[in-house]
């Protein structure tokens, strides 16, 4: 349901009207919770900002610019200002996926401004195992990067806030990753944070980087630590958890709140006071069950506040008044600490970053029309083709790319022209591709399994030449008729042989594509940004190719 402010300062009066704690002259204690979500590296203001309802006329939406380290350290301290209590916490995915200036030295970067900035506690996400555990270890703990050294303009002495994984665990010993929960005294009430990402973790990062772990189910690992915090005197208890919903309303509401985070919650001891949510890149302040749920947008845009009351007598959570705050990158003002880590940083990068890449004639999109097909998927199929199907390259006849891995458009400037830094935005893992030959059989099943997760399919980018059709009114395994699916206007036949690449995360297995890890003759290539960066030196001026490689019926 929407929690309106007036109706969120009702909740609060009412419950504390009720306290009996309270009643006998006892004074609340007063804690504020700044929180975020899915910064993902954007240490500089996201392109896009932050769509809202337009507060002439609630039926448009407006563009506000925001987002940024250097807005939002201001934002957070000035949100802090005049507490006696307060605590900066994250719901995951602070890493990952990240603009060049911060994934050019794996995100250490972003790590050491969230540092300056005070954040406390965080729950990991997926993301965070974009390079592998070992990697997340080295974000926690410090040091080079084992095949980079140390690249950036100091050495790298890890996050100074705490990493929480309660549902990820080493097989090996039963226990978690890092601490399950953190507890923080406010005038003598201890609070429990604990942190977690969402179960499906493993099927939606490579599985080479995670090999050893395993990511329980969200409710029942949060449930199980309850007896354990009751122990230790515990009564408030948040959770932060990277998985989250869909509204329907604007950033500060409720409406129609779906998705994952609703059975979560549910699930959830009542023992649990309130949840701070990531995952789906959206804003909202709900209650769900009972509880208050909060969510704030992606790549700094926001920072949610939680004001929560404190009983002394009983030590637990009695009210609690939230707000999304939009980091406005047009009226607040730069923190000067993250301007000096920026610009060190940028010194080191721009030479690589401003490096031309080529000229478009139009921008190139990321979003898939109804069929699933990307302009963008279409031109880095191509350029990955392109780097492998010379006879020392690989031979490749076909490329597939993960919708997944194209994190952003290449926008077209006013005279064109495109950067190292432009390309790398929208491949910013790093992935290595690998040519193989596969069956015609073993293509169909790899595009059977679009549908691993049918509430989300992924539609696998493919090449020039490639066509494919699906049919949305079939079941698992019969989606992809087989005499629709063509290689330069001929049939693909089950039995005969065909050079594919793919970038090394779906050769591994990422997305539940199994079927790309049953290829044989393997060759591994060059990186896939760098092959979409050799394809716009040699192809530009790129356009968007005509299109209609995937359809679809039904």
């Amino acid at each position: 349901m929407m929690l309106s402010p007036a109706r969120l300062l009702a909740i609060v009066s009412l419950a504390l009207a009720a306290s009996p704690a309270f009643a006998q002259g006892k004074e609340p204690v007063d804690l504020r919770i700044l929180a975020i979500n899915d910064f993902h590296g954007y240490l500089q203001p996201f392109a896009g900002g932050i769509r809202i309802d337009d507060p002439a006329d609630r039926t448009k939406k407006v563009t506000v610019p925001a987002g940024g380290a250097e807005h939002m350290a201001t934002l957070v301290k000035e949100l802090r200002e005049g507490r006696k209590h307060s605590i900066f916490v994250a719901a995951g995915d602070l890493i990952g996926a990240s603009p060049f200036l911060s994934a050019l030295f794996h995100d250490e970067p972003t790590i050491e401004a969230l540092s300056l900035m005070g954040l406390e506690v965080a729950s990991v996400g997926n993301h965070e195992f974009d390079e592998g555990r070992n990697e997340l270890l080295r974000m926690q703990d410090g040091g080079c990067h084992p095949t980079d050294g140390c690249r950036g303009p100091h050495r790298f002495e890890g996050a100074k806030f705490r990493y929480l994984a309660a549902s990820t665990i080493e097989k090996s010993t039963g226990k978690s990753l890092f601490p399950p929960y953190a507890i923080r005294e406010f005038d003598g009430i201890p609070v429990a944070f604990i942190g977690l990402t969402l179960k499906g973790t493993a099927g939606i990062v490579s599985p080479a980087g995670i090999a050893g772990l395993e990511f329980r189910d969200e409710a029942e690992t949060v449930n199980a630590l309850i007896p354990e915090l009751r122990a230790k005197g515990v009564e408030a208890i948040v959770v932060l958890i990277h998985e989250g919903g869909f509204p329907t309303g604007d950033y500060d509401g409720c409406s129609g709140i779906s998705g994952p985070i609703v059975e979560i919650v549910k699930k959830f001891d009542k023992a649990v006071d309130l949840v701070i949510s990531g995952h789906t890149h959206r804003a909202y302040l709900c209650e769900i069950d009972g509880r208050l749920v909060t969510s704030g947008d992606k790549y700094g845009t926001l920072v949610t506040t939680i004001d929560l009351k404190l009983d002394p007598a009983t030590r637990d959570i009695v009210a609690a008044k939230p707000e999304n705050h939009i980091v406005r990158s047009a009226t607040i003002a730069k923190n000067p600490e993250q301007t000096a880590l920026i610009e060190a940083y940028e010194k080191l990068s721009a030479p690589i970053a401003n490096r031309p890449a080529g000229v478009i004639t139009e921008t190139l999109s990321r979003m898939p029309n109804d069929a699933g097909e990307s302009m963008l998927g279409d031109i880095i199929t191509d350029a990955q083709l392109a780097a492998t199907d010379g006879d020392k390259t690989g031979g490749a006849v076909i490329a597939f790319t993960n919708p997944g891995g194209i994190r952003s458009d290449i926008v077209k400037t006013a005279n064109g022209e495109v950067t190292y830094a432009d390309v790398f935005a929208a491949q910013p893992f790093r992935n290595q591709l690998v040519t193989m030959t596969l069956t015609g059989q073993q293509i169909k099943d790899a595009l059977e399994q679009q549908w691993a997760d049918p509430k989300r399919p992924r539609i696998l980018q493919v090449s020039r030449g490639f066509g494919f059709v699906w049919d949305g009114s079939k079941g698992d395994g019969e989606r992809i008729p087989a005499e629709r699916m063509t290689l330069n206007g001929a049939r693909i036949e089950p039995a005969a042989r065909y050079r594919v690449t793919v970038n090394s995360y779906l050769f591994d297995g990422g997305d539940g594509f199994t079927a790309f890890t049953k290829g044989t003759d393997t060759l591994t290539g060059i990186y896939d940004v760098d092959a979409l960066y050799d394809y716009f030196l040699k192809a530009s001026p790129i356009a968007p190719a005509p299109g209609g490689r995937i359809s679809r019926i039904n």
